[in-house]
């Protein structure tokens, strides 16, 4: 029986920057309510439960459960580029094949994540140096959030199929519909039921298998060879080759990032506490120009994807520059906003006088430099399109964390400030942005001959 056409969504036809900003505008805001959740979620634990069961939930915690959750997102983002290609190319076999085979991926790597995690939680703990009084209540949220590690992961996988295929809106409202369950368990739980940490880990594992569902009723209901089906969830040895050929890579990067993010908030802590909570507090206004940034990186990287599968080169060339030029515009009004109300934004999270002071300093250090990052997103993300993931991978490990970590170490024999350890951050944007441009312009990526 032959299977419905491939609907077609816009990517590869119409005006690209309109076609770029109605893909971009949903995974914006998905990426927004992505960070009220985490806000209101610490919020709910620490009014009721206290620091001790705050710092358990977050802090050191998030960046152990990052190190295993980001590799597999970096591994979920292989699946999305060859989806998005043959999905382009309207290979309808291939599209089918290649969804059921990173469904079969995403069920393989949450039970993974849920085995390690769990098993893994307290060493991860230990030797990332969490206080003896916080540990157990750690270790206790971390088991029960690792045993729900396919819906994490599921949730992941399942955004980027959609993505791939020019749906951004659909794994928004499935973000948003976890989200809001899991704020609302999260208060009956922890505030109404009395449940310690572990009620926040559960109102976790439910809201995130509430996303898994949706995905999955979702695809069922396609009409198209989109259409998934149980009984044909399987791996295809060449496809799963590919998947893993393009998003091991972005994996493996996503924790070297970690462990160089890990080294400079431990030189930051060097400089005392005031010090500390003004990153800790920039850090949360920072997220700002990350979400647009990101979203815009997520976005060319789909357009790509599904136009350079459809053989259409000149028009991912085009999509490329605008939305370069998109993102310069929306990097320099962020800019301006930050030198404009940014002291006002700090205060939302800090009140200490000398830490606002701080906090300050560092905003208009880090700003001006945004623009200096836009080539490493962009361009990343236009390279991986093409199914090329290894060498943008080297470039960023190199230029992101190798010479990062050089330069937190090296920078005490010459500047012992903060800002010598701020300005890893430009040096390295800079060093990997020129490396970018150059393998863009001079890599022959868009010659399938190269490939």
């Amino acid at each position: 029986m032959k299977a419905h056409t491939i609907n077609s969504n816009g990517i590869t036809e119409g005006v690209i920057w309109k076609q770029l900003l109605s893909f971009f505008f949903p995974i914006l805001l998905g990426t927004f309510f992505q960070q009220l959740y985490n806000t209101v979620d610490a919020i709910v634990v620490g009014q009721y439960l206290g620091k001790q069961a705050l710092a358990a939930v977050g802090g050191g915690t998030g960046t152990a459960i990052n190190l295993l959750i980001g590799f597999f997102t970096g591994l979920s983002s292989g699946a999305t580029v060859v989806i998005s290609q043959h999905y382009g190319a309207k290979n309808e076999e291939k599209v089918s094949q290649a969804i059921h085979t990173a469904i079969a991926l995403a069920l393989a790597g949450g039970l993974l994540i849920s085995i390690l995690g769990y098993a893994f939680t307290r060493p991860l703990l230990e030797l990332i140096g969490t206080p003896d009084d916080i540990l157990p209540l750690a270790v206790r949220y971390m088991h029960i959030y690792f045993i729900g590690g396919i819906p994490v992961v599921m949730y992941n996988m399942g955004a980027g199929i959609f993505r791939a295929m020019g749906d951004s809106r659909s794994p928004f409202y499935f973000l948003l519909a976890s989200c809001l369950t899991n704020i609302v368990l999260d208060v009956l739980f922890v505030g109404g039921f009395g449940m310690n940490v572990e009620g926040a880990a559960i109102a976790t594992v439910i809201s995130q298998l509430l996303s898994m569902v949706l995905i999955f009723v979702w695809l069922m209901r396609r009409k198209d060879s989109a259409r998934l089906q149980i009984r044909k969830i399987s791996f295809e040895k060449k496809l799963l080759s590919q998947m893993l050929m393009i998003g091991l890579p972005a994996g493996i990067q996503s924790i070297m990032y970690t462990i160089s993010n890990l080294i400079i908030q431990a030189a930051i802590n060097q400089f005392g506490t005031d010090t500390a909570a003004a990153w800790a507090g920039w850090s949360k206004l920072d997220q700002i120009f990350w979400m647009f940034i990101n979203a815009f990186g997520i976005a060319i990287t789909t357009f790509v994807g599904q136009n350079f599968g459809a053989g259409k080169i000149d028009r991912a060339k085009k999509g490329v520059r605008t939305v370069v030029l998109m993102s310069i515009v929306s990097t320099f009004v962020i800019e301006a906003g930050y030198f404009l109300i940014g002291d006002y934004g700090l205060m939302l999270f800090i009140t200490d006088s000398a830490v606002l002071s701080i906090g300050s300093e560092i905003l208009r250090y880090i700003v001006p430099w945004y623009i200096s990052y836009i080539a490493i997103e962009l361009l990343s993300g236009a390279i991986r399109g093409v199914g090329k993931s290894l060498v943008p991978t080297l470039i960023s490990v190199f230029g992101i964390c190798v010479l990062r970590i050089i330069w937190i170490y090296a920078v005490p024999s010459f500047d012992q400030t903060i800002f010598g350890v701020l300005a890893s951050y430009p040096f390295s944007w800079v060093v990997t942005s020129a490396l970018f441009i150059i393998y863009y312009f001079k890599g022959h990526i868009y010659d399938r001959r190269w490939r």
